[in-house]
């Protein structure tokens, strides 16, 4: 049997490498792409069994490259599974909306590859009947059916969903109960008006003269006060239906306005959140910071960004805050550009079982890996957190436009310590220099 192929498009190189050795386990040959237009390239000459994009990637994303690759009738067929750092029910639903046939956290496992091959039978079948945990196909069919006395099957009955209602609804029915409401208490009015006068009228109502050849009439009875008893009774019922019928409208009210007070509260929340994010993408396309005059001597800070950490961290954002907080209260006015370095690193392991430091006492040479997938594997977000854009939009704000706050990331060759010669150079030595060059450089310059 032919070996199966696969694509693997992720514009970071550590990412393509950590899936493409899980899949080249499974003895699948692997092609990779850097971008989804190199994918796009790709497939107009060749066809592999499976796709797997990325999403976020510069120019054209991952969702972009699924519309063109399933409008397009000679790639429709190719499965695609999206990988992406994105979470929740809603990206899940646009990938498959455009055509994806299931989802993987960036942060893949070889179990959840092994699952997906196997469920797009490009492995041999050994599967258990244990449920998957990525759902590619959405589940069908109905549930077993009950035998009944006879021997016949007896569908069971599905449950019932929980009506989803929105305001628009909310409000509709609520309209319905109130006009109901309004015609009961009309119909029990009348009714009840209507009895009364009826009741009224036959005690009103004056006796027959008796004829002249008759004998005169027995003296009449002592007459008993059941109609006005009963007149009585019925305007105490009706007192009591309105009452009743004026609690539940009052009690409607309440819950509509509790309703209201809710859908208030979460769209200031949702505002907010809005907000937050516009401002956070205006942040991240800052432009370029002015270019330092001749003669001019910035005042720059080192801080150190140990291995495996974000270069954004807590501790080093409160740093940058505090340096800000001196600089506004001693009347600064001119640039802080905050620049990202990446050391390159000896280190010993693999993508899919993950990196560590080589020991120190062994030679260069011998590493593993030299560079730093660590910071490879970091999105615009992670270097940009949402945290820096608030800093710097409000010590813009503060100052009004006095201090500009910028974020750049440097090139590996931007060193300050320089690495040891290869050739007897040990793995202690290395990490140690680019331990000094991973770091955190902050520039101050004064208009």
């Amino acid at each position: 049997m032919a070996a199966k192929r696969a694509l693997v498009v992720d514009d970071s190189k550590s990412a393509r490498v950590v899936l493409s050795r899980m899949l080249e386990k499974y003895g699948i040959a692997v092609n990779t792409a850097e971008s989804a237009e190199a994918a796009l390239d790709y497939l107009r000459q060749d066809h592999p069994d499976v796709v797997f994009m990325d999403h976020l990637m510069p120019g054209m994303d991952g969702l972009q490259a699924v519309r063109v690759l399933k409008a397009d009738p000679a790639t429709a067929s190719i499965p695609i599974v999206m990988y992406t750092s994105q979470e929740g029910e809603l990206y899940v639903g646009q990938a498959k909306a455009v055509g994806a046939v299931g989802v993987l956290p960036k942060t893949v496992k070889p179990i959840d590859v092994t699952k997906v091959l196997y469920q797009l039978r490009l492995l041999p079948d050994r599967r258990d009947d244990r449920p998957s945990e990525l759902q590619l196909i959405e589940p069908v069919g109905e549930p077993a059916a009950l035998a009944g006395p006879a021997g016949e099957p007896r569908p069971q009955a599905a449950p019932a969903e929980e009506p989803v209602v929105d305001a628009r609804t909310r409000g509709f029915v609520e309209a319905v109960l109130k006009e109901q409401s309004l015609e009961l208490r009309r119909f029990m009015v009348a009714a009840l008006d209507s009895q009364a006068q009826r009741l009224i009228a036959e005690l009103k109502r004056p006796e027959p003269e008796a004829p002249e050849s008759l004998p005169p009439a027995a003296p009449r009875a002592p007459e008993r006060p059941w109609p006005w008893i009963l007149a009585f009774g019925a305007t105490l019922l009706a007192l009591i239906v309105l009452a009743s019928l004026y609690w539940q409208s009052s009690q409607t009210a309440r819950d509509v306005e509790q309703a209201r007070e809710r859908l208030e509260r979460e769209s200031a929340a949702l505002q907010s959140t809005l907000a937050q994010v516009r401002e956070a993408g205006r942040a991240q396309v800052q432009p370029t910071p002015p270019a330092q005059s001749p003669g001019a001597r910035p005042r720059v800070e080192v801080l150190p960004v140990p291995y495996g950490e974000p270069p954004l961290s807590a501790n080093r954002l409160e740093a940058l805050r505090t340096l800000l907080a001196g600089l506004e209260r001693n009347g600064f006015t001119g640039t802080v550009t905050v620049e990202t370095v990446a050391g390159q690193f000896c280190l010993e392991g693999s993508a899919d079982e993950g990196y560590s430091l080589a020991p120190p006492d062994q030679p260069v040479s011998g590493c593993d890996y030299r560079g730093n997938p660590y910071d490879e594997s970091l999105t615009g977000a992670s270097r940009q957190p949402v945290a820096f854009a608030n800093l710097a939009s409000s010590v813009r704000q503060r100052t009004n436009g006095g201090i500009q706050l910028f974020l750049l990331q440097g090139p590996p060759d931007h060193v300050v310590a320089a690495y040891p010669a290869e050739a007897r150079a040990t793995a202690g030595a290395w990490n140690e220099a680019a331990s000094a060059n991973n770091r955190l450089e902050i520039s101050v310059l004064a208009k």
